[in-house]
């Protein structure tokens, strides 16, 4: 069988560097026990595993390298961004968010706006994918609580204005949270310069990562209320959750293998360079597939005519067919995995009025893809946009008959 061409990395990338591999192995069977619930010596080897790694991900992510107990781990994303909306807002406050966020922040927010006294507004994106920053700032009201925008659309490519969006929040003293699922890994993230208060993220994306991982970073002085309690493997006589961080946002036995992948991800980053030498690489082959994309008659692109502010991810229909037909022919007749529907992000394909056609099909690059890839995926595409021009044909031929 052929090899698979996978251009699925803004679902989870893979495959995850041979190095990430070989230190989750390694440090399960060496120190695979639980972190910093016992003395003995391969309990406090996982431990200083799990702090070296708070410390490596508050400097990577520009936050206060003074209190690195608030890099929190979580299981993903979803899992973070669920703990700080519902332990930030609460009844009569008021959230600000677009229409580009993915269902782990529009669902945990539509919840509190039904359940719990809640109101929220939704920012749309222009023609170009990107928010105005002054949108944001003609929102915010004296009960705005909580601004949250997803940093690198998981549809559309775009990335926003963060530092600019940051700064409005700063002055009118509005927490600022960013979704960086997409982002982290690829490119530059500096919660300082772009005065983000909280950043949530994924470990199994461009971080290289396992699944089962991801955590929060959240700025000295602000506090998320606890919404869940239990072990700690600290102070077990005292009756209730500990306050301080990083106990205040973690719950039970650590992630271990996680802490690992993690580790060894950072380590390869480092080897390849940067996150800026991996983002130019990838970035160049997008504009590629842009370019061969927009040779191939039949063929819609999404707010991709400048590949400026963007991440290695786009989506395209093909006039006449429906996502999901043309995805199954990517993957029988050719061997290319994409990705195809709403993406966990219904408000992009609302605005961008695809719905109705079941969205889009996806292509996200990684940095394991080549340039072979990306011939094969403009290959393929316009073999699918010939037999659907063929058929628009025939359907007409037989309705003039």
């Amino acid at each position: 069988m052929d090899e698979l061409i996978y251009l699925d990395n803004a679902a989870t990338s893979w495959p995850k560097p041979d190095k990430v591999y070989e230190y989750m192995v390694d440090v399960y069977k060496r120190c695979g026990v639980n972190p910093g619930r016992s003395g003995f010596d391969k309990a406090i080897e996982a431990g200083n595993i799990l702090h070296d790694l708070r410390q490596r991900l508050t400097v990577f992510f520009g936050g206060d390298v003074s209190v690195p107990e608030r890099l929190c781990f979580t299981y993903n994303a979803t899992d973070a961004l669920n703990l700080l909306i519902q332990g930030l807002l609460g009844n009569e406050d008021h959230a600000i968010t677009t229409n580009l966020e993915h269902n782990s922040v529009i669902r945990p927010i539509n919840h509190l706006v039904r359940d719990g006294g809640v109101t929220a507004t939704y920012i749309p994106f222009d023609g170009q994918g990107f928010v105005d920053p002054d949108e944001i700032k003609k929102a915010i009201t004296s009960k705005t609580k909580l601004v949250i925008v997803n940093h690198g659309s998981n549809v559309i490519g775009t990335v926003q204005p963060i530092s600019e969006i940051g700064a409005i929040c700063r002055e009118k003293g509005v927490l600022f949270a960013v979704d960086v699922s997409q982002t982290a890994g690829m490119m530059p993230i500096d919660m300082i310069k772009m005065n983000v208060d909280i950043l949530a993220f994924t470990g199994h994306k461009s971080l290289m990562g396992s699944t089962g991982i991801g955590g929060l970073c959240i700025r000295k002085d602000v506090d998320i209320k606890q919404t869940r309690s239990g072990g700690t493997g600290v102070r077990s006589a005292y009756p209730y959750h500990l306050e301080n961080y990083p106990y205040r946002m973690e719950f039970g036995t650590p992630n271990m293998v996680g802490v690992a992948s993690l580790w060894a991800g950072q380590e390869w980053m480092t080897e390849r360079g940067g996150v800026e030498k991996i983002h130019e690489q990838e970035m160049a082959l997008t504009q590629k597939l842009l370019d061969g994309f927009n040779n191939i008659e039949g063929v819609i692109t999404y707010c991709s005519n400048d590949l400026e502010n963007h991440i290695a991810t786009m989506t395209i229909n093909i006039d006449g067919m429906e996502a999901g037909d043309v995805g199954i022919m990517l993957d029988v007749d050719f061997n290319i995995a994409t990705r195809t529907g709403l993406h966990c992000a219904p408000l992009v394909h609302k605005q961008l009025g695809i719905v109705e056609i079941h969205g889009g099909v996806r292509f996200s690059i990684g940095p394991f893809n080549t340039e072979a890839h990306i011939d094969a995926a403009i290959t393929g595409v316009t073999e699918i946009a010939e037999r659907a021009r063929g058929m628009k044909k025939a359907r007409l031929h037989s309705t003039n008959k």
